[in-house]
């Protein structure tokens, strides 16, 4: 059956093919992005031009866009069934090197972007008694690493909001999912999607040089990975409409996407949810 689907941050990336994809599936897409009438017209353009996809103006950061867009999504559809929180940002850089600000820009995408979706969407999805929405974190779904602590924190968050929000929205039949997608090449992780990265110099030149040294073995680790695993986007895309495909009432509460981790990421997964379970039972019991 063919849904309504709002997905942000259609510009580039994951959101790009997820589109393309779910449009290709038959869904009726609604496709948010910043920029529609400026740097991002001639992708607006060329989404509008598939079968079912309507491009809408949003930048989460800002309260009254957020507002606008679902909006104007609602005059023209009764209800969204799936909302995909995929618009997003990454940063890297040592944490006593970023300034309060720089770190307020990667939750203001990240976390707080979300937080604003999330109200826009749920009154209708709470009347419907039905709706789907799904959340792009990260690889690092419960852990971090160095030189990538707000940009996590951030991903972090939103794991938290989901997990405490799947139980209050239970009442409501409204199902939230997490995925963890691992470094895929997008432009994210090329370097031609800018980042929010630290912006101290005079603090990062004291972990030098063993701080470039560590990052750079990193950073080689990881684009090896992907290399040597063929990463590919479409991964993601297919893994959103494979969520959107499930029974209602069987999606799980994370769904790890990341062939590089060979199977921990799904072992840490449901540690983690066996240890929650005997946490709430010592509480609870």
């Amino acid at each position: 059956m063919s849904k309504t689907i709002f997905i942000t941050g259609t510009s580039t990336g994951f959101g790009k093919l997820m589109t393309i994809t779910l449009s290709e599936a038959g869904h009726n897409v609604i496709a948010g992005m910043r920029g529609t009438e400026g740097k991002n017209k001639e992708i607006a353009e060329e989404l509008a031009k598939l079968p079912n996809v309507e491009v809408v103006d949003i930048d989460v950061t800002d309260d009254t866009s957020v507002k606008e867009a679902f909006e104007t999504t609602l005059a023209k559809h009764p209800v969204i069934d799936v909302l995909i929180n995929n618009a997003g940002l990454a940063g890297f850089g040592l944490v006593e090197a970023y300034s309060v600000e720089q770190i307020k820009k990667l939750f203001e995408v990240n976390f707080y972007g979300i937080i604003r979706t999330y109200q826009a969407v749920l009154p209708g999805m709470r009347k419907a008694k039905s709706g789907l929405i799904i959340n792009l974190t990260s690889g690092a779904s419960g852990h971090t690493m160095p030189f990538m602590g707000p940009y996590l924190a951030s991903k972090f968050s939103v794991e938290a909001i989901t997990e405490a929000i799947q139980d209050e929205l239970s009442q409501f039949n409204i199902e939230n999912v997490t995925i963890q997608p691992g470094v895929y090449p997008t432009e994210m992780n090329s370097g031609s999607k800018a980042g929010v990265q630290a912006d101290k110099p005079e603090i990062i030149n004291e972990y030098e040089p063993v701080a470039s040294e560590m990052f750079n073995s990193i950073g080689a680790g990881l684009f090896g990975k992907m290399a040597e695993f063929n990463m590919d986007p479409q991964v993601i895309a297919d893994g959103v409409l494979d969520l959107i495909n499930m029974e209602k009432g069987t999606r799980p509460l994370r769904y790890p996407l990341d062939a590089i981790a060979q199977g921990t990421d799904i072992e840490f997964i449901n540690t983690r949810a066996e240890l929650k379970a005997k946490w709430v039972a010592k509480y609870t019991g």
